[in-house]
């Protein structure tokens, strides 16, 4: 009886030995062959499988169609009926103009129109012969006025002023050099950024003040063009 205990226990340390044996012999080959091959495989289907994005040949743009201007806009020289404009704020000079006609404004709108940056409460001048046809006042624009030139053919727009001088009113018919107004920051143009918006526009509808062709002031008030 006692020879086959100690059989049984000699036979139980026997397996207990093996089975530690390929516990350890198991550890050692996942760790080192068959995560190797698994990670090699794996890199290697991912490689081989993996997609390279083409780069994008650009289409090629249709250039877009130019906006004629109206035919009636400006004339290098001074014949017969043109009408030469002065710059509406006192004290500035042709070579402190400048053309801000085309620069993009916000929600995508283009200017269309010129920037004359003045102190506050500079005296803004009448440009031309013509009548005051609309005191306006207006979110973007602030205090603004609408000007008919005397052939009726253009409107002149002044924004942002501080506020219209006293002295004039709607239908009145006002002289090139009459103070209007005076520079301000009124409107979207920006809290202390004092400068008179001065734009031109072409009149088609002498009772529509909001309607017409713009056209860039720039040349005309640096006295190299005219109004036709």
């Amino acid at each position: 009886m006692d020879n086959l205990r100690l059989y049984l226990k000699r036979t139980a340390v026997v397996i207990y030995l093996v089975a530690l044996h390929v516990i350890l012999v198991y550890l050692l080959l996942d760790k080192y062959v068959i995560r190797t091959l698994f990670i090699e495989d794996w890199t290697l289907g991912n490689i081989v499988n993996s997609e390279i994005e083409p780069t994008p040949i650009p289409t090629p743009q249709p250039e877009s169609t130019p906006v004629p201007l109206p035919s009636v806009s400006l004339a290098p020289i001074s014949p017969p009926g043109g009408i030469a404009l002065i710059i509406p704020v006192t004290g500035i000079t042709r070579d402190q103009l400048l053309d801000t006609f085309s620069e993009s404004r916000s929600e995508g709108r283009i200017h269309d129109a010129i920037d004359i940056a003045a102190p506050l409460g500079t005296p803004v001048l009448a440009a031309t012969d013509g009548e005051i046809v609309k005191f306006h006042d207006s979110e973007k624009g602030g205090v603004t006025i609408y000007q008919l030139t005397a052939n009726r053919k253009y409107f002149l727009y002044y924004a942002h002023l501080q506020r219209r001088d006293e002295s004039i009113a709607e239908k009145q018919f006002v002289s090139a050099g009459r103070v209007i107004g005076y520079v301000g920051d009124t409107g979207n143009a920006g809290f202390g950024n004092f400068h008179l918006h001065f734009a031109i526009t072409t009149a088609v509808d002498p009772t529509r003040f909001w309607q017409g062709v713009s056209i860039d002031p720039y040349q005309i008030l640096r006295g190299e063009a005219v109004l036709q």
